[in-house]
């Protein structure tokens, strides 16, 4: 499979985006003050690094089946205890920051890949675009669930 010209700007621009995904949760799961936060992100910086993989192996010309690089423990909702009450203190606030940061960047990234797979031109990598979209989907819904579960959203 060859990469159209346009294909592999948009890849460089993927790539990148899961670069600084992978990051961010890097360097957040080490801010962090909740346990259970940087256990999140650590989790996420995991499925990141995955979807980095994929992409480089799109680029070099193979498309992995994406059902067996599913990440099966990670696809589950994960059910948080609240670890800050309804006022503010400088941990919550901490933890805010960086949850909010960490959902924009998904945000963004999800967005990129909407579009990407608009623009691809196989099918199979079509595919593989829409169900690393879908993670990336579900890594947000995460985080929002922390937040929400902390009183740190809306």
């Amino acid at each position: 499979m060859q990469l159209t010209q346009k294909e592999t700007l948009l890849m460089k621009d993927m790539q990148a985006a899961e670069k600084l995904c992978i990051e961010k949760y890097n360097k957040h799961a080490s801010c962090a003050v909740d346990p259970q936060l940087k256990t999140l992100f650590s989790d996420i910086e995991q499925v990141e690094k995955e979807h980095l993989n994929t992409l480089n192996q799109i680029e070099s010309g193979t498309v992995p089946n994406m059902q067996a690089n599913a990440s099966q423990s990670f696809s589950q909702q994960p059910s948080f205890t609240a670890t800050y009450g309804t006022g503010e203190n400088q941990d919550k606030l901490n933890d805010s920051y960086l949850c909010t940061d960490v959902l924009s960047a998904e945000k963004h990234t999800s967005s990129l890949y909407n579009t990407c797979i608009f623009e691809f031109t196989d099918a199979s990598v079509r595919d593989a675009l829409n169900h690393i979209q879908k993670e990336e989907q579900e890594h947000g819904k995460k985080i929002y669930d922390y937040m929400a579960t902390n009183g740190m959203y809306g």
